[in-house]
């Protein structure tokens, strides 16, 4: 079940399902973030409780449950927008009114935590969600121009969408200074695996969708592209284990390609490395896998949709650069229905 996409006009409505937007305040850009919206045609609005604030840097599970009904409950709310990640959307799934979701179909983007949140949804109502970017995000004053692109892409229109990878990218504090930002030369995405592959996109944050198994809201990894991505937190020896254990689960050998996003610097990821990982996989058999692809942590972000259809194609040569990778038309990650 796809949500219908953004027309001009249309309202968003801002919730806090993990983190509270008190916490990001500390920061304060929604000078650019408001003007960034209206210039989409956006008109933003806010969930009751986002400013909430606990020791957690967070909120009850009671006021982000109420956001979150009240915001597909609304038919004035066209789509729905987090205000950032965090460590607690798990809380709020026994609580959710599944049928009201289902019942009221719309976007909803975040990434990060939130990934517990949009693959439960998916589970429990076929709703298909997106990975991308956060309310917050939006306050990015530079080096914005390509995450907006891909998200605009994805929300306005329905044609297929060719994903490349980015020239240059970023894993600087740019909410802290917006005047010193470091930017990164892209050696492109790295081919694993080579292969193709269709199928239904699941994923999002490895380690926090690793928090579903087990439960009601674990959407089945048959058939499917996964697309994984982790944080500064993870290290190769997490990542291998979370992988792993993700690739345990009883439809895990139906996966039919996994793409894996960009590494921030903290987590000593190399790609000799998670060549390592990937070798010790035996569910990834022949199976097309690529890496180092926009998604995740660092910035310029992709949005996906999660539960959407999607083609990955895997060459078994190398490019040498990131333009070249880009006009590699045998390894590409498409987003056919989104």
């Amino acid at each position: 079940m796809f949500p219908r996409k953004l027309n001009e006009g249309d309202v968003i409505r801002v919730v806090a399902p993990a983190r509270s937007r008190a916490m990001v305040m500390e920061h304060d850009h929604t000078d650019i973030i408001g003007p960034r919206f209206a210039e989409l045609g956006l008109t933003l609005s806010y969930g009751n409780h986002v400013d909430e604030r606990d020791a957690f840097d967070s909120t009850s599970i009671a006021s982000r449950v109420a956001d979150l009904h009240e915001a597909f409950a609304d038919p004035s709310v066209a789509a729905i927008l987090t205000v950032i990640g965090g460590y607690n959307c798990n809380e709020l799934l026994p609580f959710l009114d599944w049928e009201l979701i289902r019942a009221n179909p719309k976007i909803l983007c975040g990434y990060s935590d939130i990934t517990a949140l949009q693959n439960a949804i998916l589970a429990r109502t076929g709703l298909v969600t997106y990975s991308g970017p956060h309310w917050s995000t939006f306050g990015m004053r530079d080096h914005f121009e390509q995450t907006l692109r891909w998200f605009t892409s994805v929300m306005f229109g329905t044609a297929p969408i060719a994903l490349a990878p980015a020239a240059h990218w970023s894993d600087d504090l740019w909410y802290l200074d917006q005047d010193k930002r470091e930017l990164i030369p892209n050696d492109g995405w790295w081919p694993i695996r080579p292969g193709t592959a269709e199928g239904r996109i699941i994923g999002g944050n490895l380690c926090t969708l690793n928090l579903l198994q087990g439960t009601p809201y674990m959407p089945s990894l048959d058939g499917v592209i996964l697309v994984v991505e982790d944080d500064l937190e993870s290290h190769p020896a997490t990542f291998a284990r979370d992988l792993t254990s993700l690739l345990q689960l009883p439809g895990a050998p139906g996966i039919r390609g996994l793409a894996i996003g960009r590494f921030q610097h903290a987590s000593h990821m190399t790609r000799p490395l998670l060549e390592q990982i990937i070798d010790a996989q035996p569910a990834l058999t022949g199976i097309p896998v690529l890496a180092n692809i926009d998604v995740g942590h660092t910035y310029p972000l992709a949005t996906f949709p999660i539960g959407g259809q999607g083609r990955l194609a895997v060459s078994d040569t190398e490019p040498a650069t990131a333009a070249e990778a880009e006009a590699e038309a045998e390894t590409s990650v498409t987003l056919l229905r989104h």
